[in-house]
C-alpha cells in the first residue's frame, strides 16, 4: 500500500487539511494519507487552544467512514517536542508501505527544511511532496530546495487554523471552514473561546451521525451512512485508545477484504464495532449478550469481559439494524474466533490482532499480512494468539479448543 504522511499542529483541522490530503490521494496514487497531530510543534510552541487530545479528537471525528484517511497518535503518544525523522522511523517500522511514503509538506515550510533534524535522512527515507500553500508572487521557494521532491499541483485554499481560532473568537464566521465533526466538539468542548449559543447549532446530533438511516437509501448507501453512524458512536463511547485500535482494525479489515475479493465496506464495519461494548459493566455486557439467545459459557461467567463480541453483534443488531449474517459473525467471533468461520470473520479477526496500533505483534506476522492468503495468515494469526493465551495460563473456550484441534488436525495431513 501506498502511504503518504501529512503532519502538523491539526489546531484545529480545517477543510484545508482534508482537500490537501485529498489531492495527494487523487494526484500522485497514493492509497491513504496518515494524519498525525503534533504533541507539540517545535515551530508553534506557542499555539494554544484545545489540548492534544482535543486536535487528536477533532481529526478523527472529521473523516468517519473513509479509508483512505488514517490518524496516527504516535507523536502524541511519545509528548514534547516530535521530530519528524523520529516519525517516520516509527511509521516505515509499524506501517510496512510499499516503496517510500510520502512526506507532504507545504511550500511555506520548504525554506526552514534544513533547519529540521537530519533533513539529509528525511530526504533518503521518503519522497518529499511540496503542496502549494502560498499565492503570488512569493510562491517560488523551490527554487533553491537541495532535496529532492515532488511539486503537488493543488489548488490553494485561503484557510489557516490561526484564521479559524481567531473567528471562533471573535463571535466571527467560522462554521464551514471545519468539517462537520471538528465542529460539533468545538462548540460542545467550548474550544478556542466558543461562547456557547452565539449561534445556532441545532440539530448536531444528526448531523454527527446518530439519526436513522434515511428510509430511502439502500445498498451501499446505506451502508455507507450506518458506518458513519457507528463510527461516531464508538468514538464517543470508547476510550481514545480503544477507539484508535477499532478505527486500526477497520482500516486493515477493509485492506484485508480488498485484498481477498471480500465486501470491503461490510469489513470496515464490523471492524469499527467489534468493541463498540467494550466500555459497558459486566451487567449490561450479561444482558445484552443474552439478548442472542445463548447463555454464559463456564468461561464467559468467570471472565463477562469476553461477552462484550457477541454485546456488540446484539447492539448493532437491535440500534443500527444491521442483520447481514458475514457481519453479525465476524463481531461476534472475534475474541475467541470459532470453528467453521468465514472469510470476512477470519480477515476480521486478523485485523484485530496485528493491527498497526496493537503493541507486541510479531513483526513476522505483519510481513505475512501482506502476502499470505487467508486461511494461511488467520492459521498463523489465531495460533499465535492461543501460544500466548496459553503462555499466559489462560483457560480457552471450548469452541477456541476445538478450532485449534482441527487446524492441527488439518496441517499435519
Amino acid at each position: 500500500m501506498k502511504l503518504a504522511i501529512l503532519g502538523g499542529s491539526f489546531n484545529p483541522v480545517h477543510i484545508g487539511h482534508l482537500f490537501l490530503a485529498e489531492a495527494a490521494l487523487t494526484g500522485l496514487g497514493y492509497d491513504r494519507i496518515i494524519l498525525i497531530p503534533a504533541f507539540k510543534s517545535p515551530f508553534k510552541a506557542g499555539v494554544e487552544g484545545a489540548s492534544p487530545q482535543d486536535r487528536m479528537d477533532m481529526l478523527t471525528s472529521s473523516i468517519p467512514g473513509d479509508p483512505r484517511l488514517t490518524v496516527d497518535d504516535c507523536e502524541i503518544r511519545r509528548q514534547g517536542v516530535s521530530f519528524t525523522i523520529d516519525t517516520i522511523h516509527e511509521i516505515i517500522s509499524r506501517y510496512q508501505p510499499e516503496g517510500k511514503p510520502g512526506l507532504i509538506l507545504g511550500d511555506d515550510l520548504a525554506s526552514t527544511f534544513g533547519q529540521w533534524q537530519k533533513p539529509a535522512e528525511i530526504a533518503e527515507l521518503v519522497d518529499i511532496i511540496i503542496a502549494r500553500r502560498i499565492s503570488g508572487p512569493e510562491s517560488s521557494p523551490l527554487a533553491n530546495f537541495p532535496y529532492p521532491h515532488k511539486a503537488l499541483d493543488n489548488e490553494i485554499m485561503n484557510v489557516s487554523s490561526q484564521t479559524v481560532r481567531e473567528k471562533i473568537q471573535s463571535g466571527g464566521n467560522w462554521r464551514y471552514l471545519v468539517p462537520p465533526g471538528a465542529r460539533y466538539l468545538i462548540e460542545d468542548r467550548l474550544l478556542y473561546g466558543y461562547a456557547a449559543g452565539t449561534a445556532d447549532a441545532g440539530g448536531m446530533a444528526d448531523a454527527a451521525g446518530t439519526a436513522s438511516p434515511s428510509p430511502d437509501k439502500t445498498g451501499a448507501a446505506a451502508l455507507a451512512e450506518t458506518i458513519a453512524r457507528v463510527e461516531n458512536a464508538a468514538r464517543r463511547v470508547l476510550s481514545a485508545s480503544r477507539f484508535t485500535h477499532s478505527r486500526n482494525t477497520a482500516l486493515f479489515a477493509w485492506d484485508l477484504c480488498r485484498r481477498f475479493d471480500l465486501d470491503a465496506s461490510k469489513g470496515y464495519l464490523a471492524g469499527i464495532a467489534h468493541d463498540l461494548c467494550k466500555y459497558m459493566g459486566e451487567k449490561e455486557l450479561v444482558r445484552l449478550a443474552h439478548a442472542d439467545g445463548g447463555g454464559s459459557s463456564k468461561l464467559e461467567k468467570e471472565k463477562p469481559g469476553l461477552l462484550h463480541a457477541r454485546a456488540a453483534a446484539v447492539l448493532l443488531r437491535k440500534k443500527y439494524g444491521v442483520t447481514d449474517p458475514d457481519i453479525i459473525e465476524a463481531i461476534r467471533s472475534h475474541t475467541t474466533a470459532s470453528p467453521d468461520m468465514g472469510s470476512l470473520a477470519k480477515a476480521v479477526y486478523v485485523a484485530d490482532k496485528i493491527e498497526v496500533s496493537r503493541s507486541g505483534v510479531d513483526p513476522a506476522l505483519r510481513d505475512l499480512g501482506r502476502s499470505a492468503d487467508l486461511d494461511t495468515l488467520f492459521r498463523e494469526v489465531f495460533n499465535n494468539t492461543v501460544a500466548r493465551l496459553r503462555s499466559r495460563e489462560v483457560n480457552l473456550s471450548y469452541g477456541t479448543k476445538r478450532l485449534l484441534a482441527a487446524m492441527h488436525k488439518r496441517n499435519n495431513s
